[in-house]
């Protein structure tokens, strides 16, 4: 399959309205460029990248080279250089990737992702990662990668940013966290460019090996999808939503996958991949007899249901 090299590609043009509205309420937060300041001062950037070159094995194209070859694709594809490094680690028995690093930003993928995975299924993958690196937020990945360490250092004043916490900032992070993974999600697609790909990879992320993914098993898989997108959940506290996508263990394929197929059933993910020139994504022009919704600068999708917190 030849895919199309998205050239001058801007995360602008496939951000989930979810994801914009998320952090533009975190960073509104108090305290976070504090934050992000003492972060930054403890130097956790270095530490974490630290942490993958002294125990992870690095991935050339001598050594790995269908892996190395992957990550060049999906990079070139998505116009993201240069190039990261990538990192090779054990992991824990399902398939797991990341991505670390503020100003040298490096991706790790574990071996049963390696195992798992074919070539094309690793484009996606890898797509969802260096995403992060295409919305330019990594220092908000990077936060909510080591707030669990820093939470009891925050309830203190030895950062001097006690009582965030409890003012809400954590959970306004794991819900920005949340919700860009479905920009991610729309960027892996980008590079795979195949949704029988995307779907097959968000399913062994939920645990299925290759000889459960049946034509009845992934047709069954796509209806409860498009089901679980067309649902609300209005009777759920907040709360208890944005602590049950926190939890470790949930990887939330089967909202992620629905929230995909929405994009892509809209026609927006075709109107975005046969551009021509992906240079040229220019504000729209004024309309004259704007509907209500797109004075308030609501896209269709915000105007569905612009709050996931309560949509869902």
């Amino acid at each position: 399959m030849t895919r199309k090299l998205l050239t001058g590609l801007s995360s602008q043009a496939y951000e989930h309205p979810f994801d914009r509205k998320a952090l533009a309420s975190l960073q509104n937060m108090p305290g976070v460029s504090l934050l992000l300041k003492k972060i930054n001062e403890y130097g956790i950037d270095r530490l974490l990248r630290l942490q993958s070159l002294g125990s992870e094995i690095r991935i050339s194209p001598r050594n790995f080279p269908q892996l190395h070859q992957a990550f060049v694709e999906t990079c070139q594809i998505l116009d993201v250089a240069p190039l990261p490094e990538l990192y090779l680690f054990r992991g824990t028995g399902n398939i797991q990737t990341y991505i670390v690093g503020v100003e040298k930003p490096l991706v790790g993928i574990n071996l049963d992702a390696m195992e798992w995975l074919d070539a094309d299924e690793l484009l996606y993958i890898f797509g969802h990662e260096v995403a992060r690196i295409k919305s330019q937020h990594m220092v908000y990945h990077q936060m909510a990668i080591v707030m669990p360490t820093l939470k009891n250092l925050l309830s203190s004043t030895t950062l001097g940013v006690g009582g965030l916490v409890a003012g809400g900032m954590e959970l306004g992070l794991y819900n920005w966290r949340m919700m860009a993974r479905f920009t991610a999600d729309r960027a892996a697609m980008l590079a795979c460019q195949d949704i029988d790909v995307a779907t097959t990879t968000l399913m062994k992320l939920a645990g299925l090996p290759d000889e459960y993914l049946t034509t009845p098993v992934i047709e069954d898989f796509l209806v409860q999808a498009r089901e679980f997108a067309s649902n609300n959940f209005d009777s759920v506290d907040k709360i208890t939503k944005i602590l049950s996508y926190t939890e470790p263990g949930l990887s939330w394929v089967v909202m992620r996958a629905g929230e995909l197929l929405k994009w892509v059933d809209s026609g927006a993910y075709d109107n975005l991949i046969q551009q021509t020139n992906l240079k040229t994504s220019e504000e729209p022009e004024e309309k004259e007899g704007k509907t209500p919704e797109e004075k308030e600068g609501k896209t269709p999708e915000e105007k569905e249901g612009w709050n996931f917190l309560t949509s869902w």
